[in-house]
């Protein structure tokens, strides 16, 4: 093999593997991430006005026995959403998650998140520069006992 073309596949290739670390940098929301009350966290998304909508569908258990893994479900059957934000309301860090979507995708997500104590968990998704709300309470048993 040519030495020149074998460089220029090497450095091809580590352009292709750096940039979607690039573009996750960019994307990074600090103060929303890092925000300690759940309306700093809303804020920092920008979702402080956000409508209750029965287009987005949260499902979980209503009962977690072990609040280290608790399943989530959330889909959207709003036209255009674009991102889901997922904000469990008695966290230290309220923000858990967000997502975006590109045109097309579909608006669900599935994801196992920590939860501290019983809490309502919020998503909030954005739609046409709107922002749309739902919220479901989920209670963490101690020590998996159930009840």
């Amino acid at each position: 093999m040519n030495p020149f073309r074998r460089t220029l596949l090497g450095a091809t290739a580590a352009l292709l593997l750096l940039r979607p670390f690039a573009a996750l940098a960019a994307a990074w929301n600090k103060d929303a991430f890092g925000a300690k009350t759940p309306q700093d966290a809303l804020k920092g998304i920008g979702a402080g006005d956000a409508a209750a909508s029965k287009e987005l569908v949260i499902d979980a258990p209503q009962i977690a026995e072990n609040g280290a893994v608790v399943p989530i479900e959330i889909s959207s059957s709003i036209p255009g959403t674009t991102s889901i934000a997922v904000v469990i309301e008695k966290n230290p860090f309220p923000l858990a998650a967000q997502f975006d979507f590109d045109n097309g995708a579909l608006p669900y997500v599935k994801l196992n998140v920590k939860m501290n104590e019983t809490s309502d968990v919020r998503a909030v998704a954005t739609a046409g520069g709107r922002r749309y709300a739902a919220t479901k309470e989920i209670k963490v048993t101690i020590g998996g006992c159930g009840g």
